[in-house]
């Protein structure tokens, strides 16, 4: 680990804590929800570093059809294992939130359920590069894979829009719907997370082009010991 990603880690550990400060104390309880309210600043900042998260495997994996670089390839499979994660968060303190707001821990909401489909496509995304033989065409497969799971995030963006829901929109066309400080702390949580994100990103990608360059270092091996039987 360089000294640039451990002063990140230092600066995040130190930016977590004052974000945890100001979701849990700092920021005032909401008028209906009182202290419930302190879940949404970690729900929502999981939710859109979650679709960011995927944004990016699906800008990525577009760059691997058009290319053919596996470098593309390790990116966007390293995003959509971050995403999955996220996205983990976001079901589960949204039902934390659910249960004493809505009395029920999951309602087949359109927002919530096209959450949930989001996350089982992802989880197929993973499961079907355990299954494809061959490092480009399991790269070139996933990649079709995902871009086409990618078309349930706009959905999920405009599904209260598109259909009747429950779910609050915290963000209208006239800006948030809440006071300053309260806007700033999810803010605040939400530039955390990112940092948490692009963290993992660069040592998961990385991990996974060391990964790479050892099979590959294997496969040259294994060729040069049959060039010596061979020629034996």
């Amino acid at each position: 680990m360089n000294w640039q990603v451990k002063l990140l880690v230092v600066l995040l550990a130190a930016f977590g804590a004052l974000d945890l400060y100001l979701a849990l104390l700092w920021s005032p309880p909401e008028a209906q929800m009182g202290d419930l309210v302190r879940i949404m600043y970690f729900h929502v900042a999981s939710a859109w570093t979650a679709m960011l998260a995927f944004s990016v495997a699906f800008v990525t994996a577009v760059l691997y059809v058009i290319f053919r670089q596996i470098k593309w390839d390790v990116i966007s499979v390293s995003s959509v294992e971050i995403g999955l994660v996220y996205t983990s968060i976001t079901l589960v303190t949204g039902m934390l939130w659910a249960k004493p707001i809505w009395n029920t821990w999951w309602t087949w909401d359109p927002r919530l359920t096209t959450t949930l489909i989001l996350w089982f496509l992802f989880i197929g995304y993973t499961l079907l590069r355990g299954t494809v033989s061959g490092l480009e065409r399991r790269a070139l497969v996933s990649s079709i894979y995902a871009i086409v799971a990618f078309a349930d995030v706009p959905v999920i963006h405009l599904s209260v829009k598109l259909w009747r829901s429950i779910h609050p929109d915290l963000i209208t066309d006239s800006g948030f719907q809440m006071p300053g400080s309260m806007a700033f702390t999810l803010m605040f949580g939400f530039v955390v997370f990112l940092l948490v994100y692009v963290l993992l990103l660069y040592m998961r990608a990385k991990s996974e082009f060391l990964r790479l360059r050892l099979f590959q270092l294997r496969q040259a091996s294994r060729a040069l010991s049959r060039d010596e039987r061979g020629g034996m």
